[in-house]
């Protein structure tokens, strides 16, 4: 059976559901994106693993050529959820619309490996002197768990990874991490008359926000990494729920808020303040304090500008290597052993959009882009 053409792939890859998300109703499994995938690279002669990460999400690992280093294009093959009233076209369903193709995932970032499989497929006749590696995950819109599985799987990869998040075809070699914590604090309720009767949870709130305003003023003087557009880490207090009327003393309150700290700056050491601010205030206010993350952080990202990767992406887009706010991968993946850059033909601002898109002009860079790549990192005789 011939191989489908880019567009009809792109299609069938926007036509084929795989949101995640932390709600279970909304939650879909990947592995007919995956499947997907599997066929069409099989067809092309890669060897693909396809890997159980949890009930109903896979990671793919498809490989081309044997042996140590190559190169690894990587993205994830879920979407976010979507709410099709407020698109103007079937969210599932490639629709060209002035000179883009519209559609879930066509940005951020299912149609990537479209685009990678039309790239390659003229290059499979040539002898690849390292390998050539295809990386799809599961989960990275909720929690990261396909790549925080490959990384403790601990495999090595190839000697550098490109990840196709919308970055313009712009290579990203920064990024902020993401913490989402929660506070709960139990204190004791009573009647309002008598304020000896409790101890506030709402008092030891406030005063327990207070603190991290004054860590986060703390960490913004000492940290500043002028290449991001917010050069400071920052906290946003995003949502706190206590209590039940005026006339009682409030016995339970929690917030909720997210932390993006920058490169060099431990999430480990950064909760570690965090429990020492708390500490005192719990005991002043006679109150339980349960601080906790939400989930597991995903940590700010570097690639040193010295790095073959970066040079190499540098020379063939013909921009510097810049930073970003939004979290990816690629830190699991510089766990691996891989020189690690974020390089895709999307744009961030219509990601996560109803009515998301690709330009359509970016698509020849794109495929040039990939092919120069692998070019570089596979075909190439093996530097000494």
């Amino acid at each position: 059976m011939p191989l489908p053409t880019l567009k009809e792939r792109f299609a069938a890859l926007v036509a084929t559901p795989s949101v995640s998300c932390t709600q279970p109703s909304l939650d879909q499994s990947n592995g007919p994106v995956i499947h997907l995938l599997a066929g069409w690279l099989s067809e092309l002669g890669f060897n693909c693993d396809v890997r159980e990460v949890s009930a109903g999400k896979y990671n793919l690992l498809a490989s081309y050529g044997t042996g140590p280093g190559g190169l690894v294009l990587a993205g994830h093959s879920d979407t976010v959820p979507y709410d099709e009233r407020l698109w103007a076209t079937d969210p599932l369903k490639l629709t060209e619309v002035d000179g883009r193709w519209v559609g879930l995932g066509s940005c951020d970032m299912k149609g990537f490996f479209a685009l990678v499989i039309e790239a390659v497929r003229p290059l499979l006749t040539q002898p690849f002197r390292q390998p050539l590696l295809i990386l799809a995950t599961c989960d990275e819109e909720s929690s990261m768990a396909g790549a925080k599985a490959l990384a403790r799987e601990g495999a090595p990869l190839g000697r550098a990874a490109v990840i196709g998040e919308p970055t313009g075809l712009r290579p990203v070699r920064l990024h902020k991490g993401v913490m989402m914590e929660r506070i709960d604090i139990l204190g004791r309720s009573g009647h309002s008359s008598d304020p000896s009767l409790g101890h506030s949870a709402l008092e030891a709130m406030h005063e327990s926000i207070g603190a991290l305003m004054g860590l986060r003023k703390e960490w913004q003087t000492r940290y500043q990494n002028p290449q991001f557009g917010v050069p400071q880490p920052t906290l946003n207090f995003g949502c706190i729920h206590g209590g039940d009327n005026p006339n009682r003393i409030c016995g339970q309150c929690s917030m909720e808020f997210d932390l993006r700290p920058l490169p060099g700056m431990d999430p480990a050491m950064l909760r570690e303040a965090i429990t020492e601010k708390l500490r005192p205030v719990a005991e002043r206010h006679h109150v339980e304090i349960d601080y906790k993350p939400l989930f597991s952080e995903v940590s700010p990202f570097e690639e040193p500008a010295g790095s073959e990767l970066v040079q190499v992406a540098e020379k063939l887009t013909g921009h510097r290597a810049e930073a970003v706010a939004f979290g990816t991968e690629a830190p699991y993946l510089q766990q691996l052993g891989c020189q690690t850059i974020v390089l895709g033909p999307g744009d961030i601002a219509c990601a996560h959009q109803p009515g998301e898109f690709l330009e359509m002009s970016r698509l020849p860079p794109t495929l040039r882009l990939i092919q120069d790549l692998v070019e570089h990192y596979c075909l190439r005789p093996v530097q000494a």
